[in-house]
């Protein structure tokens, strides 16, 4: 099974396998945060009940909301 941003916990090192079909305008938006194939991210810290998650990406740190990350596929 696949794991998306969502299963990520905070201090995890990743690193971006794909954007999953569907996203629409979410896709478009990660896209245009700099969310691409093959980028390395790192996880600083999830909210109390894992919305969002704030992530290091490109030297910019970014709240990302659950539904958005679950978009997300990562490689370890």
């Amino acid at each position: 099974m696949a794991r998306t941003l969502t299963d990520a916990k905070p201090g995890d090192r990743v690193r971006i396998r794909r954007l999953l079909p569907g996203g629409g305008p979410i896709r478009q938006r990660l896209l245009d945060m700099g969310i691409t194939r093959g980028c390395e991210l790192l996880v600083e810290r999830k909210a109390p009940l894992g919305d969002p998650v704030e992530v290091a990406v490109k030297g910019c740190h970014l709240a990302i909301r659950k539904t958005e990350a679950a978009f997300i596929e990562i490689d370890e």
